[in-house]
C-alpha cells in the first residue's frame, strides 16, 4: 500500500510434538503520514499476541527499540492541534488551502488544518463571532470596524490581488475617467472599495464627479460579467478574478486598484485582505497563528512560482479555456508577496482615510480613522 513502511520482520520456527517444523513469518507494517501512535501499539500488541509466551517477552524488547528509532517519522495526528479556518465554498483561497493540504503544510509545521466551507461572506463574519471557526478571510477596513465596535479581530494582511475597471474593446476611452454618459456596472454595491477610490481618484486627477456623471448598475459579480459579454454594459468594476475572465474575452483592462491607489498619491502597494482572527485568541495560541501563518506564505510561494501546481489547481478554477486559466493565474501572480510593515500601515491609514469620507458610516462605522490595532504583526 502506498505510504507504508515495514517497520520489522520477525521469522521464527516451531516444533510439534511428532517432530514437524513450522516456519512462521510476522511482519509489522505501519501506514504513515497521519499514522496515531495509538494505532501503532494496538497493532503491535496484536501481532506480539501472536507468538508464544516465551518469543513474545524477547520480541517485546526489541520492538520497543526499533520504535523509538521510528518514532520521529511518525505524523502523531491525533496530538496535532487544529486551526479550523472559515473559507467561501467556491472562493479562490481553496486554491491556497487545497496546495496546505496536498503538500501538508500543516502537518510539518505542526498543526491540522481543518477547512469549513460558508457559503457567503456574511456567513464568514457569522461563524468567526460565533466561534464556530478561528480565522477567516476579509479586509482590513471590516477589521478596523469591528474593534470600534469593541471586538477583538486583527488581520495579518496577505493578498493585494484586487480589482479593476474594464470596458469593451470597442469603447475609447482618453482617460481612466473618461466615462461620462456611460451605464457603469459595479460589483461589491454602492460601498465597494474599489468603486469609492475611483470616485475620489477621478474627483482628484480629472475633476469629475463620476456618480453625477454615470448611471450606476449595481450587480452581483458574475451577473456584471455576463451583461458585459452581452454588450448591455460597457464599462464595469469587479473583482480581480472576474476581471481575469473579461480580460481573456477580449475586455481592456482600464486601471486596477493599485494604480488607483498610486493616483491619489500612495505609492506603496498595500494588500486589501488577510487572516482574520480574534487578537485575543491569538496571544492565547501564538503557536498555532504563527504555524498557520507560515503554511499559509508557503502555499502562496508555491503558486507563485510552480506553473506545474497550476495545472494541479486547474479544475478548482473553473476556468474553461486556457486563455481564462492563464489570465486568473497571471492575475494571482501579481498579488502582494513582500513583508507588511510600517510602510505599509501608514498606506493603509491614508486610504482608509479617503474611504471613510467616501463611504461614510456604512462602510468604516463609527470611526472616522483606522482603528488601532487592526493589523496583527509577525513578532
Amino acid at each position: 500500500m502506498e505510504n507504508e513502511r515495514e517497520i520489522y520482520r520477525i521469522e521464527y520456527a516451531s516444533y510439534s510434538k511428532d517432530g514437524g517444523i513450522f516456519r512462521h513469518k510476522v511482519a509489522l507494517r505501519v501506514h504513515f503520514p497521519g499514522l496515531r501512535f495509538s494505532d501503532v501499539l494496538r497493532e503491535s500488541r496484536g501481532y506480539l499476541i501472536m507468538l508464544g509466551k516465551p518469543l513474545r517477552r524477547a520480541f517485546q524488547s526489541l520492538f520497543f527499540f526499533i520504535l523509538l528509532i521510528f518514532l520521529p517519522f511518525f505524523s502523531l495526528a491525533d496530538e496535532l492541534p487544529v486551526v479550523r479556518v472559515g473559507v467561501l465554498k467556491f472562493g479562490t483561497i481553496n486554491w491556497e488551502m487545497d496546495v496546505i493540504k496536498r503538500h501538508q503544510l500543516d502537518q510539518k509545521a505542526g498543526f491540522k488544518l481543518d477547512v469549513v466551507p460558508l457559503a457567503s461572506k456574511n456567513a464568514s463574519s457569522v461563524a468567526l463571532q460565533g466561534e464556530a471557526v478561528d480565522i477567516i478571510l476579509s479586509d482590513w477596513v471590516w477589521v478596523s470596524r469591528q474593534r470600534a465596535s469593541g471586538k477583538t479581530y486583527a488581520i495579518s494582511p496577505t493578498s493585494a490581488t484586487a480589482g479593476g475597471m474594464y470596458a469593451a474593446a470597442d469603447l475609447k476611452m482618453d482617460s481612466p475617467c473618461d466615462v461620462a454618459g456611460q451605464k457603469l456596472g459595479i460589483a461589491g454595491g454602492a460601498v465597494d472599495k474599489t468603486w469609492l477610490l475611483y470616485q475620489a481618484y477621478c474627483r482628484v486627477t480629472d475633476k469629475q464627479d463620476i456618480r453625477a456623471t454615470t448611471e450606476q448598475q449595481f450587480v452581483a459579480p458574475p451577473l456584471l460579467n455576463k451583461l458585459m459579454t452581452q454588450g448591455k454594459i460597457a464599462v464595469g468594476i469587479n473583482f480581480w478574478h472576474y476581471g481575469a475572465r473579461l480580460e481573456a474575452a477580449g475586455f481592456t483592462p482600464v486601471i486596477n486598484l493599485d494604480q488607483i491607489v498610486e493616483g491619489l498619491g500612495i505609492d506603496t502597494q498595500v494588500p486589501m485582505l488577510g487572516w482574520v482572527f480574534d487578537a485575543q485568541w491569538a496571544r492565547a495560541n501564538p503557536e498555532k497563528v504563527a504555524a498557520f501563518l507560515k503554511a499559509s506564505s508557503e502555499a502562496r510561494a508555491i503558486l507563485r512560482t510552480s506553473d506545474a501546481e497550476w495545472e494541479v489547481i486547474r479544475h478548482l478554477t473553473k476556468a474553461k479555456t486556457d486563455g481564462v486559466f492563464t489570465a486568473l493565474r497571471e492575475a494571482y501572480r501579481r498579488g502582494f508577496a513582500g513583508d507588511f510593515g510600517t510602510e505599509q500601515q501608514q498606506a493603509a491609514s491614508r486610504i482608509f482615510d479617503i474611504l471613510a469620507k467616501e463611504g461614510g458610516p456604512s462602510l468604516v462605522g463609527a470611526s472616522p480613522t483606522l482603528s488601532e490595532g487592526t493589523f496583527w504583526l509577525s513578532p
